[in-house]
């Protein structure tokens, strides 16, 4: 049972850090008040930017 606990907490810690650096754009920290039709454009570009970050690392 540690084993795979020890396993699931590896993986979860790198999804919590890519939470925190796409957290540091104040669009998705806070509450959104905008229309909800461009949350999902709003937030693929910014997934593009963090990836396109990843990629010149």
């Amino acid at each position: 049972m540690k084993i795979y606990n020890r396993e699931i907490n590896k993986r979860r810690i790198g999804i919590e850090h890519v939470f925190s650096k796409l957290k540091t754009f104040k669009i998705l920290s806070g509450c959104y008040r905008n229309r909800g039709k461009r949350l999902g454009l709003r937030f693929n570009l910014i997934a593009g930017i963090y990836n396109l970050q990843l990629s010149e690392k």
